[in-house]
């Protein structure tokens, strides 16, 4: 049932995105391994994007517990992708970060996604490109 209603229609848009982005997670994380699912490539970029975090800020990040988190990320630490290391603000503490294997095959797996989005968009003009980058950037940019 489609409406004239903008906010409907970007309501739409967007659940066809998020659902093409989990699906796309989740191949990017196979091709690091095949039992890895979407949640462990989310962790793998968080680590990515901060350099390394502490195991209840990534729960906090992605609003799960800190259980569900552990074993998503000792699945990635027996695959060598993870490691832990003394949290230099709070030597009690742990920090999760990006090993080197796990940094160089998380990098290996996003180019080949970002080759695929480049063949995907390529018949699309270099100023709708920006702009859509830029509405993105704004709707993100927002809480919502």
């Amino acid at each position: 049932m489609r409406t004239d209603d903008p906010v409907e229609a970007v309501e739409r848009e967007l659940a066809v995105l998020l659902r093409r982005a989990r699906s796309t997670s989740g191949t990017i994380a196979r091709e690091l391994h095949p039992d890895l699912g979407a949640a462990a490539y989310g962790i793998l970029f968080n680590l990515q994007q901060t350099g390394g975090a502490r195991t209840t800020d990534i729960a906090a990040y992605f609003g799960v517990g800190k259980p569900t988190i552990s074993r998503q990320v000792g699945l990635l630490e027996r695959l060598g992708f993870v490691e832990r290391v003394e949290d230099p603000g709070d030597r009690r503490a742990v920090t999760l970060r990006l090993t080197d294997e796990g940094s160089a095959r998380l990098l290996e797996a996003q180019e080949a996604r970002r080759a695929r989005l480049r063949a995907s968009l390529d018949s699309w003009q270099s100023e709708d490109l920006e702009t859509l980058g830029r509405l993105l950037h704004r709707f993100n940019d927002q809480q919502v």
